[in-house]
């Protein structure tokens, strides 16, 4: 990579941001006999009752259902459950026309995924081979591939952590010291600055009010019935842009997009040009000093 070519990062909630609904109720769900709204409802309730947190309570939830229901439960059974994920439209062909845009304007894209489902399912979709990192919550597995022990639990503020390992580019989870380690904002991998957090409700306020606070850009997506809620966020000033669910081609979420990114290059080409003059006010400085 040029030392000089930016970096733009895209960062994704994954579920109703980029596929339709939660990733466990396109297969896995329905493989225990039950509804959405009755494991979710369950799960739920079995966190609220125990104190728990949420994301380890549905992880929970997952492994006991599946066992009540002596079900095949590995690695590669959710995996396999990801395949019938179901993308909002033009998400499929999304990631390859951003790309070419980015490098148009002289840029490098990568996109990244910070979400609270289970990076197991996300492997098993059509555009896990899209994102340089997956953050996501997940399990440990035995030598026989079965689940023995949560290895990560992404909640909703935990999801922030994730958005300064892409900052500094210190990506290897189990890296705590890199990521605490001082590094000066010159040196940082992806500015805050050139950063989109891509989102669809309060699950992803912690990370948008970041990209707010810190000058990247935060967009909320929405269906028909979350629509209301993400409009709050606009008038909150939770979110810079709110956009339907719809990243085909010339479309009013990919078309302000590709203006970000003009926008993210123009500005890195301004920085370049003020160092270089003030290389040369450097340089004339000390010719006189010399005289």
């Amino acid at each position: 990579m040029n030392r000089q070519e930016p970096i733009v990062a895209f960062l994704y909630d994954f579920d109703k941001t980029l596929c339709t609904t939660d990733m466990q109720d396109y297969a896995f769900i329905p493989s225990l006999g039950m509804t959405p709204a009755e494991f979710w409802a369950k799960a739920n309730g079995f966190g609220r009752s125990r104190r728990m947190d949420g994301v380890l309570a549905y992880m929970y939830m997952m492994l006991r259902e599946a066992e009540r229901k002596n079900l095949p439960f590995t690695r590669g059974d959710l995996v396999e459950k990801g395949r019938g994920i179901e993308l909002f439209p033009g998400v499929a062909d999304w990631f390859s026309r951003i790309n070419a845009f980015g490098r148009a304007q002289g840029v490098r894209v990568e996109h990244y995924v910070i979400s609270s489902g289970l990076r197991e399912i996300i492997e098993g979709s059509s555009i896990s081979g899209e994102f340089k990192e997956i953050y996501a919550s997940e399990f440990y597995y035995d030598g026989t591939g079965r689940p023995v022990w949560p290895k990560l639990a992404v909640n909703f503020t935990a999801k922030t952590q994730f958005v300064y390992r892409i900052n500094k580019g210190v990506l290897d989870v189990s890296d705590d010291k890199a990521l605490n380690d001082s590094m000066p904002d010159n040196s940082k991998r992806v500015p805050f600055p050139n950063m989109i957090y891509m989102g669809d409700g309060l699950s992803d306020v912690p990370c948008m009010k970041m990209m707010r606070a810190y000058g990247g850009q935060a967009i909320a997506v929405y269906q028909a019935a979350n629509r209301a809620g993400v409009e709050e966020l606009l008038a909150k000033g939770r979110v810079d842009f709110v956009f339907p669910a719809d990243y085909r081609e010339g479309r009013a979420l990919e078309e302000t997009v590709k203006n970000i990114i003009c926008k993210m290059a123009f500005a890195h080409r301004l920085r370049g040009e003020n160092l270089r003059q003030l290389r040369c006010l450097g340089e004339g400085a000390g010719a006189e000093t010399f005289e």
